[in-house]
């Protein structure tokens, strides 16, 4: 394979890691949109109720851990596309490049 084709299938694939990261990060606006409306739930009903706030504070934050992993998964698949790139690797092993 030439080189200026080997190095063309290498930006292809940067390329579309950018894209992918792009679209991965996306994947925190749901939290924020989850956690700031459980937020405005959560004040609402301690308002309702002052004698429950510990309960309700408890829930509230327990649903903002497990919404907030969505956006840490995101960040994550991000981080790997752009820095570690294992298809840059794959794409250099099959290719017989360097």
């Amino acid at each position: 394979m030439s080189q200026v084709n080997q190095l063309d299938g290498r930006a292809l694939i940067l390329a579309a890691s950018a894209v992918g990261a792009g679209l991965a990060m996306i994947a925190g606006i749901g939290p924020g949109i989850g956690q700031g409306f459980a937020a405005g739930k959560g004040a609402e009903a301690v308002g309702r109720q002052p004698s429950a706030q510990s309960d309700i504070v408890r829930t509230m934050l327990l649903g903002a851990a497990v919404a907030e992993t969505t956006g840490i998964y995101g960040l994550i698949i991000a981080i790997i596309l752009l820095f570690a790139n294992p298809l840059i690797s794959m794409y250099l092993k099959l290719t017989g490049g360097q």
